[in-house]
């Protein structure tokens, strides 16, 4: 791949030719089939050894196989992370797993410890290397170091900065990955062992508790052993909201103009262990602002349903990240924040009869009449209405869609197409 950006210029402004990737996380084979559905140019996947996701549900060399296979369909790539931190027993058996990802097609690779790119070069050579983010890497020279081992793509810190980005842009020429949604790490780019103490699961071996979400009460230390009080003495009142530490989650949907225009080839978002909801919303939203800034970049203008959109997937409260100013204590959640509404995906659009205007859908969460729901889709779907009956394949009223993936019908006020999706709102 060549990472060199083409430029034009309208009135003085820089304005890129080429699109960058949107890169969707999928913890499963259904997840990824929604995010390239919903406009992902790539998608990154765990599979069972060597990721920073050991709870999520991991691809198999086989589920592989079909995801690029799907994939390749409609122009998208996978890759897979192999971003651990490797002990000496998790070497045995790495050569043969890397070229079972070279033999079903993955795309590349995104790794941390050099002893997994040097092997994927030396047994898997169509493997593209990706360099991941727990390098922690934010300056020009650690990147042109990458460029010179014959690597592809640097997958930057979630702690560099729009002008280190810039400075990285002109000094090297390689293609160069952010983050630009989702959560964020209390400490510095996954670099914690508070999961190790606590749990012992190494967060550097995917198995992240995320302990800095916990709940915390906190307690003196120096009390004698004889006192009752030997665990420590408490620094709060029984009303206290407990403690935590976790950090609010990155957006730069309103920001996106900003990131097209740093020079950044591929834009990635965060979530593997994220629900259906999450990603389609998120890769949808994200899709939509890039493709309407490259439709007439000199006007460009954020449309607020992007951002609406991404508020309706949010866990957190949101901000820029690194990316304008160093994040301070306005930007970690230290008490429980006041949670937004929900939203549960409740049902996917399998078909749509225009001539009686009714839609067959695949339930997947209970609702029943006289709920209002909203639809949306990757093809512009958007729309509230309220639920007046439902039947089920034959014609038969039903009181509620109860059941798993049953197949009912729907009268819809307005045309929709198969990969739509149906949601409620959901008060948390």
């Amino acid at each position: 791949m060549t990472a060199t950006i083409r430029e034009a210029r309208t009135r003085g402004k820089r304005v890129r030719l080429d699109k960058p990737e949107l890169l969707a996380p999928a913890g499963s084979l259904e997840k990824l089939k929604f995010a390239v559905h919903y406009g992902a140019d790539a998608v990154y996947i765990g599979g069972q050894k060597y990721g920073l996701r050991s709870n999520a549900d991991n691809f198999t060399l086989d589920e592989m196989r079909e995801a690029v296979e799907f994939a390749s369909r409609y122009g998208a790539k996978v890759f897979v992370a192999t971003n651990i931190y490797a002990h000496n027993e998790d070497i045995e058996g790495l050569e043969d797993y890397l070229m079972g990802l070279q033999e079903v097609g993955i795309a590349a690779i995104i790794a941390a410890d050099p002893i997994i790119m040097e092997t994927a070069r030396r047994v898997a050579p169509k493997l593209e290397v990706h360099v991941s983010t727990q390098q922690s890497t934010m300056n020009w020279r650690a990147v042109q170091f990458w460029k010179e081992l014959g690597i592809e793509r640097v997958v930057l810190a979630r702690e560099a900065s729009m002008d280190e980005i810039d400075e990285i842009k002109r000094h090297v020429d390689v293609e160069i990955e952010a983050f630009i949604h989702g959560a964020m790490c209390s400490s510095y780019s996954g670099r914690c062992v508070l999961s190790n103490h606590f749990t012992d699961r190494d967060s550097n071996r995917g198995g992240c508790s995320q302990s800095c979400r916990w709940k915390y009460d906190l307690y003196a230390k120096g009390v004698p052993l004889s006192s009752p009080l030997a665990a420590g003495l408490p620094l709060f009142n029984e009303m206290d909201d407990p403690f935590t530490m976790g950090s609010k989650d990155l957006s730069m949907i309103e920001h996106i103009a900003d990131m097209i225009e740093s020079g950044v080839d591929s834009f990635k978002i965060e979530g593997r262990m994220k629900s259906i909801h999450y990603v389609a919303t998120v890769v949808n939203s994200y899709r939509q602002a890039i493709d309407a800034y490259f439709a007439d970049p000199e006007h460009y203008t954020l449309n607020p349903l992007w951002r609406d959109e991404i508020l309706k997937a949010a866990n957190r409260p949101l901000n820029t990240g690194f990316f304008y100013e160093a994040p301070d204590h306005e930007d970690h959640i230290y008490e429980p924040e006041e949670k937004a509404s929900g939203f549960d995906f409740i049902g996917l659009v399998v078909g749509y009869e225009a001539d009686t205007g009714f839609a067959l859908i695949e339930q997947r969460n209970y609702f029943k009449p006289g709920q209002e729901v909203e639809f949306f889709g990757p093809n512009g779907t958007h729309f509230k209405q309220k639920i007046t009956e439902i039947r089920d394949e034959g014609g038969s009223l039903l009181d509620a869609a109860r059941h798993p993936l049953q197949l009912i019908k729907l009268a819809v006020n307005h045309p929709v197409n198969k990969w739509d999706m149906m949601r409620k709102i959901t008060l948390r």
